[in-house]
């Protein structure tokens, strides 16, 4: 059974310490500018099913390693795994730019991880986030998108990168996403820079 720290309990999950590592493009998302996506249905917090390849529109999709839970010890090592730590954060910034995103011509946002919808569900809860999380926790997205990701406890977990996708087809990738708290301001600039040029 992997440690967990005991001493990782007091964390506060809205905060990023201090010189976490930077996480270095490892090329592993390259392939994803261009593809269509895959024909698939993924369960979301708000207790729907979404296929990201039939929405109409702009969606935006941040895919993140996985949220913590207050009071719950964190993986042993966490914060030295680079790109690991931040979900709270970023999900925190997606929620107070959502008006704006929207503004902006984003017709869906998603957050999405690989851990399983009862846990999401609490997470959106607590952060009350105005959107829905999508559970990829059977790896089925990530396996047939080949998407960066990387273990940890015995986990796969999704690296942290952020998508816009137009009609079902990947327009931009955001990868890799660090800070992760101001994700969500360099989407809104990227959106901003394609609606003047």
């Amino acid at each position: 059974m992997p440690q967990e720290s005991n001493t990782a309990v007091t964390r506060n999950l809205l905060e990023l310490p201090k010189n976490l590592p930077v996480p270095q493009d490892d090329g592993t998302a390259r392939h994803l500018a261009g593809m269509k996506l895959p024909d698939l249905a993924l369960p979301a917090t708000d207790g729907k099913v979404v296929n990201l390849a039939r929405l109409k529109g702009r969606t935006v999709i941040y895919a993140y390693p996985r949220t913590g839970v207050p009071g719950k010890p964190s993986i042993e090592g966490w914060d030295a795994i680079p790109g690991a730590r931040g979900c709270t954060p970023q999900s925190c910034a997606f929620r107070d730019h959502f008006a704006e995103l929207k503004r902006h011509g984003v017709a869906h946002l998603f957050g999405l991880s690989t851990q399983s919808t009862e846990v999401q569900r609490e997470a959106a809860e607590r952060l009350h986030l105005p959107f829905a999380i999508l559970s990829d926790a059977a790896l089925d997205l990530a396996r047939a998108m080949t998407l960066p990701t990387f273990t940890a406890a015995g986990l796969t977990l999704l690296k942290r990168m952020t998508l816009v996708i137009d009609d079902g087809k990947i327009s931009k990738v955001f990868y890799p996403v660090f800070p992760p708290d101001k994700n969500a301001e360099e989407v809104i600039r990227w959106l901003q820079a394609v609606r003047s040029s």
